[in-house]
């Protein structure tokens, strides 16, 4: 379903001639199509997974807020703006990232569900996170509540 979205605002992008939203729809298509081609020796032929795309998209922008940092540092603003243009368009096919509190709820149910009880368990806690709340849970913020939870 993703890759359709990701396919039909490629060509949406095109007619509009948005020059920004197709640069950057054809990297997460690229970046798509070498996840893909890495996932076959491990038997999946048909590519991966909407929640690894997700996985793969946050990653991308995680990657754009370094380069936005350094860029900031360097003194070149135009490129940093450039860099946030690229967030924002991948952000279009992300999910809606939860507020604090819901986010915090999300982990109280998945710790339950675990059946965690200390922070030895935290790894098994993140994993079901990331399975169940891809690209609605920031990974580094969920992993600061847990331990707290747990610790």
């Amino acid at each position: 379903m993703l890759r359709e979205r990701l396919s039909e605002a490629l060509k949406q992008a095109m007619r509009d001639k948005e020059v920004l939203a197709v640069s950057t729809v054809r990297l997460i298509l690229a970046r798509l199509k070498e996840r893909d081609i890495e996932a076959r020796p491990k038997g999946n032929l048909d590519g991966i997974a909407d929640p690894d795309i997700q996985q793969m998209m946050q990653g991308m922008i995680k990657q754009r807020r370094e380069s936005i940092e350094l860029y900031d540092k360097g003194g070149r603003p135009e490129l940093a703006e450039k860099e946030r243009g690229e967030i924002a368009i991948i952000e279009r096919f992300l999910p809606k990232a939860m507020s604090d509190s819901e986010a915090e709820a999300a982990i109280k149910e998945t710790i339950a569900a675990t059946g965690a009880q200390s922070v030895k368990d935290m790894g098994k806690v993140m994993a079901a996170l990331r399975e169940k709340y891809a690209g609605q849970v920031d990974p580094s913020k969920a992993s600061q509540v847990v331990k707290k939870l747990l610790g």
